[in-house]
């Protein structure tokens, strides 16, 4: 029996025509936009845009260390404290959990003007010298500020386009990667660039004017049904690669500008005149947002004059095997689909009788510790749902996290020391900032090619995405040798290259640690993988470079303009050995990372997709119009099931 549903015979209505200006400067579509799940968005890039604070310290580092007369490696432990908090996002996360969007905006505004306000009243000389432990603090609440802005905004769009999720990583975290250079060029244009205080005191304004301004447009909303046959210009993905665009187009004018500073000398005005054309590609995606909006209120009148012009249901012909048709009304559709459910539900109940409801934390840690424990050394297949134990303990998770210790914590301690290292080179100060733009920019760069190249190769060519952070690693020793030999205007390059090896490394782990231990604790175990960050960078950049940096300078006895207190170090040495010791720990992480790929090669070379596209159960089905979140998934009752099977055999 064949089931041919149809609507009515008649042609379809146009929509309405009409000018569409007259359309978009109605009082109607304003609130449209404002209201709409795109504008959502734009607001979120501009917040990422102004949340990478944390990637600038190079700038303004050398004025913390003079005017506070701390040496390389006090200095270096405030770097630490600052890594730790912009890595640290499980308080974040967990506020989130409880309490709606804009109170962890907020909180992150608030956090954000406090400790970087109180960091620049430190430097300025308008307050009090801070011990050491309050300046750690003051970083620390400041950094994790941007945690709670990713947290509000970064999660919220995720939520709200839950079929477009790799995508809108992307391209958010991409925004992160050039703020760094967005800084930089606002800070020339507002201060004319003589005056690092003047940095510290931007970066603590203007981020939480931002999300401040932006607190309530950022909002969960229900995700639409998915229309028959593709979705609607509400839920579509074209946006974002227009989005991808003005963000290339971003990164090349930074790019220019930053080449033409360099060869040119701009007064202040000339600083001010060349911020404006940045201004406009920020504001550029608004534009985007319009034109989408407006395809949604036209796709809504469309729908609304085929109702007008067809207010009668639809009806359904069935065709039988002998060849007969008849027509039946909606209604008793609905009914015959009801008995069917209703056989279904009794043909299963039959076979499977039903078991007792099993207790809500039957498959959690919290409700059964014990039953965690002994199964925390039997994982399940590589790709299933891992618990949080079973991934902390197993092998990979340890093998990917001594790698990222070694990768992420020496390209972050290049990008922390770039402005010594300058200053030690014999580097003028705008060349310094030209490094802390360039790191920006191929930060940006990597963040997006890693995530693109590797989705590419992997769907294509089945590569294992272990193999491309191996190859990033190898790539990031070559910059780490060029700043341990000081070739002349060689940092021009090793900043490029530290850039880009940085931000290729993140989407790469991310994307490891959601394929091999699952969806289900993801993000925990994303918090977890973040935390390599802090520690490779007190290890390489406190115990290593800081010692080595004071070492070098205690040789020479030169003192900085911070006063007997600050050792300043001039000349190669200064950081020869401490990369050198990098660029080996870099090599360590590499051949580590063989070991991963080793262990995951067969994993990959398979189809790790598969089970989101086959099956009932399959996690962001979508098949009954509801997210995952709100069903038990099917994996879910069988593991309860077998869970359930264990014990009683135990028993028995």
């Amino acid at each position: 029996m064949v089931f041919d549903a149809s609507g009515s015979s008649s042609p379809a209505t146009a929509p309405p025509s009409g000018n569409p200006l007259g359309v978009i400067l109605t009082r109607g579509f304003a609130r449209q936009v404002l209201l709409g799940r795109w504008f959502t968005v734009f607001a979120s890039l501009l917040i990422m845009a102004a949340s990478g604070a944390t990637y600038i310290f190079g700038s303004y580092s050398g004025t913390l260390k003079s005017s506070l007369g701390y040496d390389q490696r006090t200095l270096n432990t405030v770097s630490f404290f600052k890594d730790l908090g912009a890595n640290l996002g499980v308080f974040s996360g967990l506020i989130n959990e409880v309490t709606p969007p804009w109170v962890v905006l907020a909180m992150g505004a608030g956090m954000n003007l406090f400790g970087y306000l109180m960091v620049y009243l430190a430097v300025s000389g308008r307050t009090s010298r801070p011990p050491l432990w309050l300046l750690c603090l003051y970083f620390f609440v400041g950094a994790n500020s941007q945690s709670f802005a990713n947290t509000g905004a970064l999660v919220t769009c995720v939520k709200n386009f839950p079929e477009s999720r790799g995508v809108v990583l992307g391209i958010l975290k991409g925004f992160v990667g050039l703020s760094g250079a967005v800084y930089t060029q606002l800070y020339l244009a507002l201060y004319g660039g003589d005056d690092a205080e003047s940095l510290i005191l931007l970066i603590a304004w203007l981020p939480a004017a931002v999300s401040v301004v932006f607190v309530h447009t950022i909002r969960y909303m229900p995700y639409p049904r998915r229309r028959r046959g593709g979705g609607g210009q509400e839920t579509s993905s074209d946006p974002f690669f227009c989005f991808l665009y003005l963000s290339i187009a971003l990164a090349c004018f930074l790019l220019v500008m930053i080449v033409v500073q360099k060869q040119v000398t701009f007064s202040r005005d000339a600083y001010g005149v060349a911020a404006t054309p940045l201004l406009i590609l920020l504001v550029m995606p608004l534009c985007v947002v319009v034109k989408q909006e407006y395809k949604i209120f036209r796709e809504r009148q469309l729908e609304a004059a085929l109702r007008a012009a067809d207010p009668t249901p639809p009806t359904i012909t069935v065709v039988d095997d002998a060849g007969g048709a008849g027509t039946l009304p909606s209604s008793s559709v609905l009914q015959m689909s009801a008995a069917a459910t209703d056989d279904t539900t009794t043909k299963k109940t039959e076979q499977h009788p039903a078991a007792p409801t099993p207790t809500p934390t039957s498959s959690s840690c919290l409700g059964s510790f014990g039953k965690c424990v002994r199964t925390m050394f039997r994982p399940p297949a590589r790709g299933e749902d891992y618990t949080i134990l079973q991934a902390l303990v197993s092998v990979d998770m340890l093998v990917l996290f001594v790698a990222t210790i070694c990768g992420v914590g020496g390209t972050l301690t290049a990008i922390d020391n770039m402005g010594q290292i300058g200053e030690s080179l014999g580097y003028p100060s705008k060349s310094i900032n030209t490094f802390v733009s360039l790191i920006s920019i191929w930060n940006y760069a990597g963040r997006v090619t890693a995530g693109y190249a590797s989705e590419a190769v992997l769907v294509r060519y089945r590569v294992p995405r272990p193999v491309l952070l191996t190859g990033v690693l190898v790539l990031a020793c070559a910059g780490h040798v060029l700043i341990a030999l000081g070739v002349p205007q060689s940092l021009y390059a090793a900043s490029v290259v530290i850039g880009f090896c940085f931000g290729a490394q993140w989407p790469l782990v991310f994307a490891i640690i959601s394929e091999v231990f699952g969806l289900k604790y993801y993000s925990t175990l994303y918090n977890f993988g973040g935390m390599a960050s802090p520690v490779g960078s007190y290890i390489l950049n406190v115990r290593v470079a800081g010692r080595l940096y004071d070492a070098a300078a205690a040789r020479q006895h030169n003192v900085g303009g911070g006063g007997k207190h600050e050792r300043l170090c001039l000349g190669v040495e200064c950081y020869k050995r401490s990369f050198l010791i990098i660029t080996a720990a870099t090599v360590a992480g590499a051949l580590v990372s063989l070991v991963l790929v080793w262990r995951t090669w067969r994993f990959y070379r398979g189809d790790i997709y598969a089970r989101f596209r086959d099956g009932d159960g399959a996690e962001g089905s979508g098949k009954d119009g509801c997210l995952p979140v709100d069903r038990r998934g099917a994996g879910e009752e069988e593991e309860m099931e077998r869970e359930k099977a264990e014990e009683a055999a135990r028993t028995g």
